[in-house]
């Protein structure tokens, strides 16, 4: 567990080894960075040769110029991918504990170099690197923690006797479903690298992964480790790019397998639709949300109050399953809000190298535009702004963290995924038809209870239509619990046993037993 809230005091616990010197060396702002697709086990520039800048969200600098591939690249990767899943290669005729070492040896080379790693997220997302909340550091310890916790899955792939009908042995196998085509976001760019590779890579899978482009760098970092640790060429692909030019040819592709998303619903459905125009591929999708925190008059009010923070402003609200529709029972809605307005206050926001920042810069300007955007709309609509709502300084990507009361139903700001620090605290006065508010969303990826009562919470928690239910806290993560969405959340489940399921196919193998003896 990373973020907790237990009795009346909203911790942190974070525990990290000496800080060491990688292989990758010391980390400088001003470069050089990695920026060439990694193919078939090397460095390569794109085939077009067009490169595009990615930014610093807190300067507006650029910081580096990164390959900008399309088909023909994405060609390559595939087809780099399918060598290495071939029977007879290195990566297929390994041992499963073979898998399971590599694995451990790629998280112990970046916990070597997670100084290094987490600081070139930070400069590239805009998260703080290092502060006494939530920050790019945490990212790390989570990676480290998901390789590893995969590497102790790869040797333990099973199927299952079955006690069929007659003089018949049956059983069943899982097999790795083969070459992977996976996209990632920008607002946890190593995390989600690692949710992806970790079961891709336990199973046997290969990769082709196209990162975002807002925040390129780090996943090409992580391939020099690869290198360095020894993974067989062409077992893990990674293209930089955009959507249309790079992403879409990953999803239509008629040699990839299988192919994972993580991003918008919007996008999420686009990839549906090209799997089934193209091999049928398999899809698994872990898309937005408008996840409701449900917070009963019996509540703890602080540890309620921080639930709702930092269920909304961790990583500057650019989280999936962001708390982002609070509904407060009337006998302590004034209370909650000032106590939430006053603690929003206080979350100071800042430059992500500045250890005192808690709060850093949306990742670009069209985010920054986007939520400012949603921020307008909440005013013109009626919610009454009790915290921010407006530019933090003048330079970077930086909105205050805002809340809004005297929210209803119908506004913008209540229905649409703002992915930015905007609360938005909603009045009820019947729990029942809190919960039935709170299902009223297209989406279900999360929710959350606030109360004192477990009976109440445990019964709520089965009626509230969401992969993920937090009690009396909120955004807790571990590697073995699984992850997903119900509704247009997505499909499928990422973490824990269930996200092995996402990179492998059943077989079923039949034997008659027909002995003489």
């Amino acid at each position: 567990q990373v973020v907790f809230a237990k009795g009346r005091r909203f911790r942190l616990e974070l525990r990290f080894l000496a800080v060491m010197s990688g292989s990758l060396g010391e980390f400088n702002a001003a470069g050089p960075f990695e920026t060439r697709n990694f193919v078939d086990g090397e460095f390569v520039k794109s085939s077009s040769g067009k490169t595009f800048e990615t930014v610093n969200p807190a300067t507006e600098e650029v910081i580096a110029s990164v390959e900008d591939s399309n088909a023909t690249d994405v060609d390559a990767a595939v087809a780099a991918a399918r060598r290495a899943f071939t029977d007879g290669s290195e990566w297929k005729s390994m041992n499963a504990s073979g898998r399971r070492d590599l694995m451990l040896k790629l998280a112990d080379a970046i916990e070597s170099n997670k100084e290094y790693l987490s600081k070139l997220e930070a400069l590239d997302n805009g998260k703080p690197w290092k502060n006494g909340a939530y920050s790019a550091q945490i990212d790390l310890h989570l990676v480290i923690q998901c390789y590893r916790y995969y590497a102790g899955w790869a040797d333990k792939l099973q199927g299952k006797h079955i006690p069929v009908d007659g003089e018949m042995m049956c059983y069943t196998r899982h097999e790795p479903v083969g070459v992977v085509g996976q996209i990632i976001p920008w607002n946890f760019p190593l995390l989600m690298q690692a949710w992806k590779l970790g079961p891709a890579l336990a199973t046997g899978c290969t990769v082709v992964m196209k990162t975002s482009e807002k925040t390129p760098l780090s996943a090409l970092a992580i391939c020099r480790l690869v290198q360095e640790v020894g993974y067989p060429k062409g077992v893990l692909n990674i293209v930089s790019g955009f959507g249309p030019t790079a992403g879409s040819p990953i999803a239509l592709h008629m040699d990839v397998d299988k192919i994972a998303f993580t991003g918008s619903s919007p996008v999420g459905h686009k990839i549906m639709e090209m799997a089934a125009q193209s091999n049928l591929k398999r899809v698994s999708l872990e898309l937005g949300g408008k996840s409701p925190l449900i917070v009963l008059p019996d509540a703890d009010l602080d540890q309620a109050v921080a639930a709702a923070h930092i269920g909304l402003f961790l990583n500057m609200g650019q989280c999936c399953c962001a708390s982002s529709r609070v509904f407060v029972h009337d006998d302590i809605y004034d209370k909650f809000v000032a106590a939430s307005a006053a603690k929003a206050k206080e979350w100071k926001a800042g430059p992500q190298f500045d250890e005192s920042s808690l709060h850093g810069a949306q990742v670009d300007k069209i985010q920054f535009d986007k939520v400012m955007g949603y921020i307008e709309k909440g005013k013109s609509e009626g919610a009454k702004c009790v915290a921010g709502g407006e530019r933090h300084g003048s330079k970077g990507f930086f909105v205050q963290p805002t809340v809004f009361s005297d929210v209803t139903d119908d506004m913008t700001i209540a229905k649409e995924e703002i992915f930015g620090p905007v609360s938005s605290i909603i009045r009820f006065t019947d729990v029942k038809d809190a919960i039935r508010r709170a299902n009223n969303s297209k989406y279900g990826l999360a929710a959350g209870i606030c109360t004192r009562d477990i009976g109440t919470a445990v019964k709520m928690a089965g009626e509230l239509q969401a992969g993920t239910i937090w009690i009396n806290c909120y955004n807790n993560f571990d590697m073995a619990a699984p992850f997903g969405g119900f509704k247009s959340s997505g499909i499928g489940r990422e973490l824990g046993e269930y996200g092995l399921a996402n990179y492998t196919e059943t077989k079923t193998v039949y034997i008659p037993m027909d002995g003489k003896y």
